[in-house]
């Protein structure tokens, strides 16, 4: 038996010159441009796919979470929003006066704001004391 491991274990053992023939095949392998940049590439773009479908897994299971209503709330927001129809808007529209509006005029950028607020305020206050009086 032990004659047996002693040979198993020889330098010309068939397992020894398997060892060395993957070990050459392996430096081959080191050498290799494909072995050395493709690999790794390849590598890099199939993980980083599986890498990126889990970042945007959670994405759409975060809107799944925030889109979640208690039913019942959810049924009464409904019947609270009135649809918006044309007719409706254009009535709402027509009920605006549009002749009676004034262009106010803001401070420029190298105006102080305060003070061009204070001279607005005046100039109204003395418009609004011209219409008091009457023609």
């Amino acid at each position: 038996y032990l004659e047996w491991i002693v040979g198993y274990l020889c330098c010309e053992s068939y397992a020894h010159q398997e060892i060395i023939t993957m070990w050459s095949s392996w430096e081959a392998l080191k050498k290799s441009k494909t072995a050395r940049f493709g690999i790794p590439m390849l590598l890099l773009v199939v993980g980083g796919s599986f890498g990126l479908r889990e970042f945007t897994q959670i994405r759409y299971d975060a809107q799944k979470l925030k889109k979640k209503l208690d039913p019942e709330l959810e049924a009464r927001i409904k019947a609270q929003k009135n649809p918006v129809t044309l007719e409706n808007e254009y009535e709402r529209l027509r009920s605006i006066n549009l002749d009676e509006w004034q262009n106010i005029r803001g401070p420029r950028p190298w105006e102080d704001s305060r003070e061009y607020q204070q001279q607005q305020h005046a100039l109204q206050d003395l418009q609004d004391a011209r219409h008091k009086k009457g023609p």
